[in-house]
């Protein structure tokens, strides 16, 4: 029977539980509002125009019955899902908007997916408190919350493969008899994810390894017969949710299921550096991509996540490394957070170890955040609740050092927008700082601010192109973005010599020219583009190639 004093508590607590999730509904409500004002603020990047086209071949194939099968070999496309590709194609059909907006929209919808998953996710093992904080950790993350805008790779697989471990967090709870909605989040969130990434195979390592306490405990408790006895039977009632799983890879990824061998051929072409190598800015050096420190990753999530959710996160990894090899431990709970902690962390020592081309800063990694974000927020429940024995004051100082902790990104993130995704945080100097040193806008979204800028300066100063040829711009990064942001007036290259107009990325590998500066796109007193007037003038080049 429970004590008086728990039962007075009961309607308080059910009060406070009640007010965390409506404030992460309210959460996911206002991100999902602000995202809808402002998806068309996004640009371009290196790769949007490609996955059109890889779209485009998709639909193709499917509409013919299999027989164009162009998209099983176009560029190295086909070795990616292009489930979101696909899905941006038919949305533009059915909506009002130009295919790169719906692209854009889409991103957004998918990111609050994520959102929304997370904080379900971290609500079931850490409860309401924790679920808030997860979902306001990652909404405010700004890696996370610009790449949900413009990657059609990476964003959706971080989506995909939270989706999965909600599924497998079900799976340990459930255990050896998960329910069909287990099963249906299992195979949906494994066919999303491998579908998508060939990395998405990674969930097993989690699932494997994140298990053995379960395993464990059944072993002692009933024997090697029953326990194996258990798993098979779980491997059983698991077979429908397998195969919708591999009917949705088939679904999203054509080229997976054509020949049996193919994931495998996939994993081993992502496995080596499949490009010819270039150089990038890494911590104040120019290093090629294959050669890249085992450093890369560790100092990036340092300088580019939140202060707040890398001290929530060490929290909530520490306590999982107690309570692992705590003897009185629930086994279930072992296994959850066991999971959490390798879908975190496993990926990045992974990479530290085997030293892979690294490159685009973290995005190749983006999956990683929504796990941490988890783990930060079960951190945080779990100061709250030791905090209870020192009094309400205490828990409100750990609330407002969290809500400062929040507030740091939250103003970096209005400053920068819409180029949030090359946030820094203070420790790093903010972007300020870090432009000496790192990449920033590594995709060129800002080719569409100062395209912008260049047709409303043209307009405004009421100039017209010379006769019979439309403007020439040289411009230096991608180059369809700026077509596309520029539009059919405008004749788009590498050429500077015979340009009217440069547009230059604020990268290291553009020349800073000496002309006339005709706009520039700043942010937090960076230069992220600028507008040259190069007419008259000889321009060798827009690339400054630094020396070796």
């Amino acid at each position: 029977m429970p004590s008086t004093t728990s039962i007075l508590e009961t309607p308080a607590r059910r009060s406070t539980e009640q007010a965390c999730d409506n404030l992460a509904y309210a959460t996911l409500a206002v991100v999902a509002l602000i995202a809808g004002l402002t998806f068309r603020d996004y640009g371009l990047g290196w790769d949007d125009y490609t996955h059109a086209e890889y779209a485009d071949l998709l639909l193709k194939m499917f509409g013919s019955g299999f027989r164009d099968t162009d998209a099983l070999s176009f560029a190295n496309l086909y070795m990616y899902g292009g489930g979101f590709d696909m899905a941006a194609a038919l949305l533009h059909k059915i909506i009002p908007l130009e295919l790169f907006e719906t692209r854009r929209l889409l991103g957004a919808i998918v990111g609050v997916i994520g959102l929304a998953v997370s904080w379900r996710l971290a609500r079931r093992v850490g409860g309401p408190l924790a679920g808030l904080a997860t979902v306001l950790l990652l909404a405010l993350c700004p890696t996370f919350y610009g790449h949900m805008f413009m990657n059609p790779k990476d964003a959706p697989f971080a989506v995909a493969m939270v989706i999965l471990m909600l599924g497998l967090v079900r799976l340990a709870d459930e255990y050896p008899s998960p329910s069909p909605h287990t099963i249906l989040i299992l195979g949906l969130g494994a066919g999303l994810s491998i579908g998508s990434r060939i990395l998405g195979g990674l969930a097993l390592v989690y699932a494997v390894i994140g298990f053995i306490p379960i395993w464990h405990a059944d072993i002692r408790a009933r024997g090697w017969r029953e326990a194996v006895h258990r798993l098979g039977h779980t491997g059983y009632v698991m077979l429908p949710g397998l195969l919708l799983g591999y009917l949705v890879m088939g679904l999203i990824w054509p080229w997976s299921i054509i020949e049996p061998g193919n994931p495998l051929h996939a994993l081993t072409y992502f496995s080596k550096f499949f490009e010819k190598p270039w150089k990038e800015l890494f911590d104040g050096a120019i290093i090629s991509v294959p050669d890249m420190p085992w450093s890369y990753l560790p100092t990036l999530f340092a300088l580019q996540m939140p202060e707040i959710l890398i001290g929530l996160l060490s929290v909530g990894v520490g306590g999982t490394a107690v309570m692992v090899f705590r003897a009185t431990e629930d086994p279930r709970r072992k296994s959850v957070l066991a999971m959490l902690t390798l879908a975190a962390l496993l990926p990045l020592a992974v990479a530290m170890l085997k030293r892979p081309a690294l490159y685009n800063g973290i995005r190749h990694f983006i999956f990683v955040i929504p796990p941490m974000a988890v783990m930060a927020g079960i951190g945080f429940s779990w100061i709250i609740d030791r905090l209870q024995i020192r009094g309400r004051a205490a828990q409100s100082f750990a609330v407002s050092l969290f809500v400062f902790g929040l507030t740091l990104p939250f103003v970096e993130m209005i400053r920068l927008h819409p180029y949030q995704y090359t946030y820094f945080n203070e420790a790093a100097g903010t972007v300020r700082k870090a432009e000496y040193s790192f990449m920033l806008d590594y995709w060129g979204l800002a080719l569409k601010q100062a395209s912008e800028a260049l047709r409303t300066e043209l307009i405004e100063r009421q100039e017209v192109p010379p006769q019979d040829r439309k403007w020439k711009v040289a411009v230096c990064g991608p180059q369809r973005p700026a077509q596309v942001a520029l539009g059919p007036d405008f004749t788009i290259g590498w050429d500077s010599q015979a340009a009217d107009f440069a547009i230059t990325l604020g990268e290291f590998y553009c020349k800073g020219l000496s002309a006339p500066v005709y706009a520039e796109i700043i942010r937090d007193g960076v230069v992220f583009a600028r507008v040259y007037d190069i007419r008259g003038l000889s321009i060798a080049s827009l690339l400054s190639i630094p020396a070796p």
